[in-house]
């Protein structure tokens, strides 16, 4: 009797700290571990917010468009649809078009940053595991035998901004989505 009560005791107690510590503002998080296999997606929901949209273009069901000048990622649905993404795009000097397949999907992908991104930013690791705080955020999808990627991020506040040295950024909550709708072999055409 003794025991159990200690053990329910331990665990009224765990649940008052977990309750005070996220109305004071910790992250939940760093009290449970966080890491790749914690349920929240992080990366937030997008300012940009999904939605299905009327789509008129020659690109066969299951095609990404990627329109960098709109900064928007559209998979298209047939029948005149598409889903629209809201994405963060290339900076200036770093956008790009072309046609490429998904060669590779990965999910928490760990990221080794290029070394023409060391040379710019010898600050950054070297390399970094995958998890919440990955830039590559919670999936990646590598296009062609290129560096670039459509893949998560660890900042969704970048959403709808050129900022990224030639990858497509999304939401957790987005590229998850768009991940499980998409195989390798898929087409993706980039247009600025």
């Amino acid at each position: 009797m003794t025991r159990v009560l200690a053990l329910l005791f331990a665990a009224v107690t765990m649940l008052a700290a977990a309750g005070q510590a996220q109305a004071q503002g910790f992250d939940l998080r760093d009290i449970l571990g966080g890491g790749p296999n914690f349920q929240s997606s992080g990366g937030g929901s997008s300012p940009i917010p999904r939605t299905t949209v009327n789509f008129t273009g020659n690109y066969a069901p299951g095609t990404i468009l990627i329109s960098t000048s709109e900064r928007r990622l559209y998979l298209v649905l047939g029948n005149g649809q598409a889903l629209r993404y809201g994405i963060g795009v290339g900076r200036d000097g770093f956008r790009w078009s072309g046609t490429h397949r998904i060669t590779a999907k990965k999910e928490w992908p760990s990221w080794t940053p290029p070394s023409q991104m060391l040379a710019r930013r010898p600050d950054l690791p070297r390399h970094m595991a995958g998890g919440i705080d990955n830039p590559l955020g919670a999936r990646a999808m590598y296009l062609g035998s290129t560096l670039y990627r459509i893949h998560g991020s660890n900042e969704p506040e970048t959403i709808g901004q050129a900022v990224s040295s030639g990858c497509f950024r999304m939401t957790n909550d987005d590229v998850t989505d768009l991940y499980s709708r998409v195989g390798v072999g898929t087409t993706v055409v980039v247009k600025n």
